[in-house]
Order: structure tokens, then sequence, then C-alpha cells
């Protein structure tokens, strides 16, 4: 499945490329290093912090959808779909989960497989472990079609450590 993942997030940033859009810098996540460094990195599980739970329902919300962090801190989530629809939280900035999203419209089937989302089927509990590197706001989203549209979105607010 990640091979058909990776065939179709590059057929997806080609049709991007060929509608103008930019795909300089991005690699099979579909998103650029910029990126990357601007929400974080994959955490180590062992130097967790602490854990927030965050639920995910068919009222296209997240609980809770706003979220503080200290810089530097390893967070694990601990996502649980309690719908019955598909549900996934992906973490990015504003601009890649626009773009992303766009994707999913046109290939709502696409499978995912990046340490910064999980998707869950009806029921289904997920974790995704974050380190949170820079001060500011991190967002995160639901990105199935038409979750986003519906405000399936939330922020982590990352205050400065006195580092």
């Amino acid at each position: 499945m990640k091979h058909t993942f990776r065939k179709t997030a590059f057929a997806a940033l080609l049709a991007l490329a060929a509608a103008g859009a930019s795909a300089s810098g991005t690699h099979a996540g579909g998103h650029g290093h910029e990126a990357d460094e601007a929400i974080g990195k994959p955490g180590v599980a062992t130097k967790t912090t602490r854990t927030i739970n965050v639920d995910m329902a068919d009222s296209m919300r997240f609980t809770p959808a706003d979220i503080s962090v200290k810089q530097g801190e390893t967070v694990r989530f601990v996502i649980k779909n309690s719908g019955q629809l598909k549900h996934e939280l992906v973490i990015g900035t504003e601009k890649e989960l626009k773009e992303h999203y766009e994707v999913m419209k046109k290939n709502p089937e696409m499978e995912h497989s990046d340490p910064n989302m999980v998707t869950l089927a009806a029921g289904k509990t997920g974790e995704i472990v974050w380190q949170f590197t820079k001060a500011g706001k991190v967002d995160f989203a639901c990105l199935q079609p038409g979750h986003y549209d519906a405000g399936m979105k939330g922020a982590v607010n990352v205050t400065k450590t006195g580092k």
C-alpha cells in the first residue's frame, strides 16, 4: 500500500506542478522540509513528557481543538475516532494542510503513512508522537473530503521556553 501511496502522491504532485503549484522541495509525504522545521519533528516515544487524548467525531470537530505545549516538548497524542466515518488527524502548517486537502479531494482513497498523521476507521484509536521544536502555532486537521471544509481543524499553541 505504501508503494501505491507514493505513486498516487507523485502523480498528485505532478498534477499540482502542472497546475502552477510549486512541487520543489517536497518529498514522498508531499510536504517540504521548510514545513517540517515549522511544525517540529517526529518524537521519540521514550522522551514523551505527557499524553494528550484527542477525540474525533462526526460533528466534524476535534476535542480538544486548542492545545498548548511548550517549545521542545515531546507529546504523545492518543487519538480516538468516536464517529461512524473515517477521520484523520494531520499535523502541518495551514498552507500545507490546505494543499494536501485539495489532493485528498481528488484522491479520496489515498493511503497515508507519515509520522505527522493518523487515519482511523470508526471506533479505532491511534497515536502520534511529536516534538514541537519551534514556538508559534502548529495546525492540525482532518483532510478527508468535506471534513476540513466543515471545520474539522485545530491548533497547537507552542509557547517559547527560556532556552
